[in-house]
Order: C-alpha cells, then sequence, then structure tokens
C-alpha cells in the first residue's frame, strides 16, 4: 500500500499528486502504526515536502495522531501551537505570556518535546530542563491537576502522543522539515476553542485557515512570527489573520502604533541558558529587561483575541500589571513547585533523554 502512495506523491513536481483524504489516512495508519518501513516512511516524507503537502493530507496525519493521544479537555482554553523545533533567532516569548494569561485566568496550553529538525533550537521543554523542572516525568494526572489548579497545561507530547517518540530518531535522521512538523501542533490536548498558530510565510496562511476550521477550532489565530512561531515580534511589523468559521480578517499590526520603539533588538546566541534567563528577568518584573516588551505585545493580543478585554491597547495595560503586581511569577512559581513535587514522586526517575550534540 505504501508503495503505490509513494509513486503517488513522488513523481516529481509536475507529476505528483495530492492524495485524497482517504489515501492519505491509509498512509497515516501505515507510518504511525508501525507497519510501514523506515525507507518507505522516508520515502514518502520526502515526496511530500518536494510536492508541499495539501490541508487533506495533513488533516489526515492530524486524525490519526489524535486518535492516540491522552485529552485534558478545558473549557474556554487557549492553545499556543509552536513549532516543535524549538528557536534559534528570538526569545521564547510565548512560555512568560502564558502565565501572564494564567494569571488573568485565561486557562492556557502549551505542548511541546526535545528539540527537532530542521532548526534543532530550544524549546519550552529544554528550557524546562534547565530549570530543573521534568514535567516529562510528571503522570498525566499530575500535570492535569497542575493545570486545574494554576490554568496552565504544559503537554510533554512524545509522552501524551506516543508515536510521536517513535518517529524522533527518523525524523532526526532526515533532517528537514516534514508534515509532522504542521500535524504535531494541531493535535489540540485540551480541546481547546481558541488556538494560535505561526507560520513562516504568508503563503501557509490559506492552507492553516482550512485546518483551524477542519480540526474544530471555534476562534483560531495564525500569526507569521519570528521563527515562524505564533509570537509577533515588537520591533517590526508582522501580518495576523483572524479566522472564525469560514470568516476570516487579516491585518498588519506595527507595534510602534502601540508606543514600542524598540528599534533592532540585540543579536543574541539563544542558548537554552539565556533562553532561562530573560525568562526569569522578565517574571520577576524587571523593567529594564530587553523581552520584557515582547512579552507586553504577545499578551495583550492574545487577550484581546481571546475576548477578554476591547482593544489590544487593553489586554497590554493588563499584561503590564499583572507582571508589575508578580502575579504572572506567581503563577509560574506555584505550577514549578507542583511540577517539582510531582516529578520527585513518579516511578520514572531516570535522567531526562539526553541532548543532541
Amino acid at each position: 500500500m505504501m508503495f503505490n502512495l509513494i509513486k503517488e506523491v513522488g513523481r516529481g513536481k509536475k507529476g505528483a499528486k495530492n492524495l485524497s483524504y482517504e489515501q492519505a489516512r491509509t498512509g497515516a495508519e501505515q507510518i504511525i502504526s508501525g507497519r510501514a518501513t523506515p525507507a518507505q516512511i522516508g520515502a514518502f516524507l520526502v515526496a511530500e515536502r518536494i510536492k508541499m503537502e495539501s490541508a487533506d493530507e495533513i488533516l489526515s496525519f492530524v486524525d490519526a495522531l489524535r486518535e492516540r493521544i491522552i485529552r485534558h479537555p478545558i473549557p474556554n482554553s487557549l492553545d499556543c501551537a509552536g513549532p516543535y523545533d524549538g528557536r534559534r533567532k528570538s526569545f521564547l516569548a510565548t512560555l512568560p505570556v502564558a502565565f501572564v494569561l494564567a494569571a488573568d485566568g485565561l486557562p492556557v496550553t502549551l505542548h511541546g518535546c526535545r528539540t527537532l529538525p530542521p532548526k534543532f533550537g530550544s524549546t519550552a521543554l529544554d528550557l524546562f530542563h534547565s530549570l530543573k523542572l521534568y514535567p516529562d516525568r510528571c503522570s498525566p494526572e499530575a500535570l492535569q491537576t497542575a493545570a486545574d489548579q494554576t490554568r496552565f497545561l504544559f503537554v510533554p507530547a512524545e509522552r501524551w502522543c506516543p508515536p510521536l517518540a517513535d518517529l524522533r530518531h527518523l525524523r532526526e535522521e532526515i533532517g528537514i522539515r516534514t508534515l509532522f512538523n504542521t500535524a504535531e501542533k494541531l493535535l489540540r490536548y485540551s480541546d481547546a476553542p481558541l488556538q494560535t498558530v505561526g507560520v513562516f510565510h504568508q503563503t501557509a496562511v490559506e492552507k492553516m485557515q482550512v485546518l483551524l476550521t477542519r480540526i474544530g477550532v471555534r476562534r483560531g489565530l495564525i500569526v507569521q512570527g519570528v521563527d515562524g512561531s505564533e509570537d509577533l515580534p515588537v520591533n517590526r511589523r508582522a501580518r495576523i489573520t483572524v479566522v472564525q468559521g469560514d470568516n476570516s480578517q487579516s491585518m498588519v499590526l506595527d507595534p510602534a502604533d502601540y508606543g514600542f520603539n524598540d528599534g533592532e533588538l540585540p543579536v543574541l546566541e539563544w542558548t537554552i541558558e539565556k533562553q532561562a534567563t530573560h525568562l526569569l528577568e522578565v517574571l520577576e518584573g524587571q523593567k529594564s529587561s530587553t523581552h520584557r516588551n515582547m512579552v507586553i505585545w504577545n499578551s495583550g493580543i492574545r487577550l484581546w483575541f481571546a475576548e477578554r478585554v476591547g482593544t489590544i491597547e487593553e489586554g497590554m495595560e493588563r499584561a503590564t500589571q499583572l507582571l508589575d503586581d508578580g502575579l504572572a511569577l506567581e503563577r509560574f512559581q506555584r505550577w514549578s513547585k507542583q511540577i517539582e513535587a510531582a516529578a520527585s514522586q513518579s516511578v520514572d526517575t531516570s535522567s531526562p533523554p539526553p541532548e543532541r550534540a
């Protein structure tokens, strides 16, 4: 069966054909169940990358993976779907933003794993490990309890979706972006009705609009963010698209129109240690932090998107207050203590998997 599917998508740019949803779902089941050989999986993923995956093809993999995930439904929550290959050129602002939003009462879900190709950048899980926090050692029940008490759910994706762990080695060997880089962001572990997701290029926006609608998101926010993430830059304009049902609205947001005049941010080698330092500086309310404005900017936009405030300006004001009053830091500290306790009690006391050399 995989042989025939590979022939369809691997005929070269002119001859390759998009698979129907049903055909692609068959391929997804072959790959995810382990019935396809590594050579077949690699050939299929590379051929799809050359052809460019259709919305139907990506959706088939999303649906196949969602049948195998652990879910913890959280009503009225926001899923912040960042790239699993992490950040190499930007601050991982979505993490402190999540605690700002949680402190405001908006339930937030982040999900990810150790870094992956093609960027092999810093991920939220890598950052947690650097702070001696191991949510991937915690049981799903412990993470769910922490989420219920703090309004922040972090999902270690390879624990909650085992096929992603099974495919890690092969993806590392291939080394390029594949359809899994998109599909894994759309699994909605908390069945969140709100989702924000990043894309690199405007050409990907239309496809993402279709995907967000078809996976059941009530309201979606597509961001042409830094490093292809859901984080908007604070030193230049960026385009966002709000999707609700069959309707969508695109707009270009200029931080300068909202009082930010950051100019070019300092060029950093974004090690995981630097990520952790800036995370703590922002949450601790250090107003001199270079990346505080980025957190306020993105928090304000997400509070507006989630309809907790009427304008982005109101969202920024609320985010500033939550940082200055120490409420975002308190939320992070409370979650961290619960994770430390749960990880220490876990039957899985092994060290976290080694970092990629």
